[in-house]
């Protein structure tokens, strides 16, 4: 079982270019940025089980994940993941919602990432904030905190899914956050 490991920040724009400026004094290794369109889906067992469905379509690639969360109170959130690449987006839609899986929301992102030696540092823009991710296991995490300096950053402990359902606009029955 693949388990994910990150911690979520929410930053203004003092916050990232302070991250960025740090990124570069400590010699992460720039390794590329890209343009995302998420879509969410539910419905069926995925609902009893507090996971979902994602298609992720970037200029290159469509990543297909199974996501399922992992309970617990800590900032540094746990989640079963398995994720693949697709070879035709159309036909993992059509194949998804023919399984009877409903797109409940559709998120775009533009996202840069770095190494830090053991964890991967992305920095996220989205319509509705800026959000910086550190995923590797815990003492690499907290060791990328350390070397970055953000220790008293602030935590996001939601979701982009969640936060998208609460600020995304609905449109055709699916909820959206897009930038203009």
């Amino acid at each position: 079982m693949a388990i994910e490991i990150e911690k979520k920040y929410r930053l203004n724009e003092e916050n990232r270019r302070f991250v960025l400026k740090a990124l570069e004094q400590v010699g992460a290794v720039f390794t590329g940025e890209d343009f995302e369109e998420n879509i969410i889906y539910n419905g069926g067992a995925l609902n009893k089980r507090n996971a979902i469905l994602r298609i992720r379509k970037t200029q290159n690639k469509t990543l297909f994940t199974y996501k399922e969360r992992v309970g617990n109170q800590s900032g540094i959130k746990h989640q079963i993941e398995h994720e693949t690449e697709a070879a035709d987006a159309g036909s993992l839609i059509s194949i998804v919602e023919t399984l009877g899986f409903k797109a409940l929301l559709t998120y775009e992102k533009r996202r840069k990432t770095w190494m830090l030696r053991n964890a991967e540092v992305v920095i996220d823009e989205l319509p509705f904030g800026l959000f910086m991710e550190i995923e590797g296991s815990i003492t690499a995490i907290k060791e990328a905190e350390m070397f970055l300096d953000i220790e008293d950053f602030e935590v996001e402990l939601e979701t982009y899914p969640s936060i998208t359902a609460r600020l995304g606009v609905p449109k055709n029955g699916v909820i959206e956050a897009r930038f203009n």
